[in-house]
């Protein structure tokens, strides 16, 4: 029981950097925009992350540059995509590509560095709870904030006026703007908090999920959040599910290997994307559901007044 109270406590905080970083992306998809840019986006905000704590100590600080950073880039993509019409995929792509690349040459210098002791957080009281203590009580603070983020974001686009203009935005930009709604800045707007969310998730990885500065660290992560919004099909709550369900599988090939089950260690680490391909796959066969609950207008590029 110990060591899956220990498998649980990994499976939430691997499944952390997943659901801030899909949440966003679900929000940028929500308003009609694809960005296949996470991976580089996570990259340069975990290394600026990383350099933010390094030079001032402060968790928080990093987790901000983090976020700063993933908004300054997805600003950049926004304005490529939505003001001067280029093609989201390739452009995504292109900052996927520039994220890896740039976030190599900045992180040179911080390859041997090292941060400060790292803290060890948990709830007074119920951290001393047998198996759920362990497993759900000692975890770093971002781990509950993603939990409260997943119910602000589905409050925010299920109950309020602002989140019935971004659904608007993503199922028809040309009504919307009939109805004198700026869509180019919603999406922009949109864009941009996707971002910041994505550069939350890349700066909590190399500052608390691996406390290092490695090259490349993100490792797919960037792509398991996009496919992600398809497997929760575009809802807040199944993406924390999702997340948490692809966070179990990554960590169980550590636990596995822990317990010395004799299986090939490539044949582990294979497991999350494998798991990834099964599920949309599986998704897939069903045209009809995603259909039903895919933005109508995502991807689709939008010119006022054609």
């Amino acid at each position: 029981m110990e060591a899956f109270a220990l498998l649980l406590a990994a499976t939430f905080n691997a499944g952390t950097v997943l659901a801030i970083a899909a949440l966003g992306l679900l929000i940028n998809e929500r308003a009609g925009i694809v960005n296949l840019g996470a991976e580089g986006m996570m990259l340069v905000a975990a290394i600026a992350g990383y350099a933010t704590a390094v030079h001032t100590g402060n968790d928080w600080l990093a987790f901000g540059a983090g976020a700063m950073a993933g908004a300054l880039l997805a600003a950049a993509f926004g304005v490529l995509v939505i003001w001067l019409n280029t093609n989201q995929y390739a452009t995504g792509l292109a900052l996927s590509l520039f994220g890896a690349g740039f976030s190599a040459f900045a992180g040179i210098a911080y390859t041997q560095e090292k941060l400060s002791e790292r803290p060890h957080f948990e709830i007074p009281g119920l951290a001393d709870v047998p198996f759920f203590g362990p497993a759900m009580f000692r975890q770093h603070p971002m781990v509950y904030l993603a939990v409260l983020l997943t119910i602000a974001i589905a409050w925010f686009l299920y109950r309020s006026r602002a989140g019935l203009v971004l659904r608007a935005v993503g199922e028809s930009p040309e009504s919307a703007h009939a109805l004198g709604y700026p869509v180019r800045r919603i999406r922009l707007a949109a864009v941009m908090v996707g971002g910041a969310l994505c550069g939350v998730a890349g700066a909590y990885i190399s500052v608390v999920y691996t406390p290092l500065w490695v090259e490349g660290m993100i490792a797919g992560k960037g792509w398991i959040a996009l496919a992600l919004t398809t497997f929760a099909t575009w809802r807040p709550a199944r993406v924390l599910l999702g997340a948490y369900l692809f966070g179990g599988v990554t960590m169980l090939q550590f636990h596995l290997q822990g317990e010395g089950v004799q299986i090939p260690s490539q044949f582990l680490t294979m497991l999350p994307y494998v798991a990834t391909i099964v599920v949309l796959v599986l998704i897939s066969r069903n045209a009809n559901f995603i259909k039903v609950n895919m933005p109508a207008s995502i991807g689709k590029p939008f010119f006022p007044g054609s």
